[in-house]
């Protein structure tokens, strides 16, 4: 933004020639070098002009304003919501990325703190952070315990009043134009509710993040046993989506990843947030099923891309087979509440199948159990509640 100043009066010759030589220099900045080829004879018949009407003439002086001076005023269009938790360094880099590759709208940062025990919260409040990201306003919301990636989440949206929210994991990094594609798909039809963007891995390699949601069991079987390999190529991708999907085109998708979920406030007043019952994974799963049969379309969109350095921050919390436990059971719990009772035991029948043919598998391979006997006996103990009623 600039700022337009009262420069000089015809009575003064050096402001005048000031004025000149700027008219000079800005000229030389346009593409038709034709229209000023006689810079020198206009100048000088401004000049004349001045001189004969005996007027005040008006030099623009550019003044650089502090960056955020406007939009300070100018209520933002996009929260960007963060749950943090022990981010460190990988909440650093995640507010780094949006500096480099900022949205063009309007927009604030409101990070939500479950109660972290590392330096995380003080950086944010920091100078560092006032010095990454001038001009744009970062609030910190601390929790004086872990209350969960859904009501943290619940608890920022409730906080803005910007008509986008886009809530992304502190282990990702937005990629340049990442966050305005979103955007652009969002808006381009008024019944998209959210969108997400084509997630890759540290080492830049896909990362799966649409999937059948619910799964019929007969992708659950058809997946986790290896018979996939018997569905042609050709159909694959499309029937069984995850893995076998290239991610490559935009389309209306039964599921998008909370690491990185762009939705509007018009959708989120409708449906509602996210689930609070679910602590920590599988809220997606839940909030995605609710958003679709409330008639929204969730539509994933390849050109943004988004690295997520997945299961870091999970790995501070939990050992490999105490995430997989926790993982399972929010699995466990989705069913529980979104699926009738015929469903719920035709998804865990369908899981405890996988279960069994990875386990026997393992065994004549001789490879460690432990994580197939994990599987199978939570598998189990499920589909007895499930046959149970409870």
């Amino acid at each position: 933004m600039f700022a337009c100043v009262l420069g000089f009066s015809c009575e003064n010759e050096i402001l005048l020639y000031h004025f000149i030589q700027r008219w000079r220099c800005y000229s030389f900045f346009l593409q038709d070098r034709q229209r000023f080829l006689d810079v020198s004879k206009f100048t000088v018949d401004v000049a004349s002009a001045v001189r004969r009407a005996e007027c005040k003439m008006y030099a623009v002086r550019y003044i650089p304003q502090a960056p955020g001076d406007l939009d300070a005023q100018v209520p933002p269009e996009l929260t960007i919501i963060i749950v943090n938790w022990n981010g460190g360094e990988l909440i650093r880099n995640c507010l780094k990325s949006i500096s480099m590759a900022p949205p063009s709208v309007p927009y604030e940062i409101v990070v939500v703190d479950n109660a972290s025990s590392d330096d995380s919260v003080a950086w944010l409040r920091s100078e560092a952070v006032t010095a990454l990201m001038p001009g744009i306003t970062v609030h910190v919301i601390e929790n004086s315990e872990n209350e969960g990636f859904s009501k943290a989440n619940n608890q920022a949206i409730a906080y803005s009043k910007a008509p986008m929210v886009f809530l992304l994991n502190p282990d990702t990094e937005v990629t340049s134009g990442a966050i305005d594609a979103l955007i652009a798909c969002l808006n381009s039809n008024e019944r998209i509710g959210a969108c997400g963007p084509r997630l890759l891995n540290t080492d830049g390699s896909l990362q799966p993040s649409v999937y059948r949601n619910p799964p019929p069991p007969w992708v659950t079987i058809v997946t986790g046993t290896g018979l996939w390999r018997l569905v042609p190529r050709r159909v694959r991708g499309d029937l069984l989506l995850g893995g076998h999907w290239d991610h490559a085109t935009r389309r209306t998708v039964p599921l998008i990843f909370g690491a990185a979920f762009i939705a509007k406030r018009a959708m989120i007043e409708d449906v509602g947030g996210l689930d609070e019952r679910f602590h920590m994974y599988a809220e997606d799963d839940e909030w995605c099923l609710r958003i679709a049969r409330a008639g929204w379309q969730l539509v994933f969109e390849p050109s943004a891309i988004v690295t997520h350095h997945a299961g870091q921050l999970a790995n501070q919390r939990w050992s490999s087979s105490e995430k997989l436990r926790v993982r399972m059971n929010a699995g466990f719990q989705y069913n529980r509440y979104c699926l009738s009772r015929r469903g719920r035991i035709a998804s865990v029948f369908a899981s405890c199948v996988v279960a069994l043919t990875q386990k026997s598998y393992y065994r004549l391979r001789g490879h460690p159990m432990e994580v197939a006997q994990l599987k199978w006996d939570l598998n189990i103990e499920e589909l007895k509640r499930s046959l149970s009623g409870n």
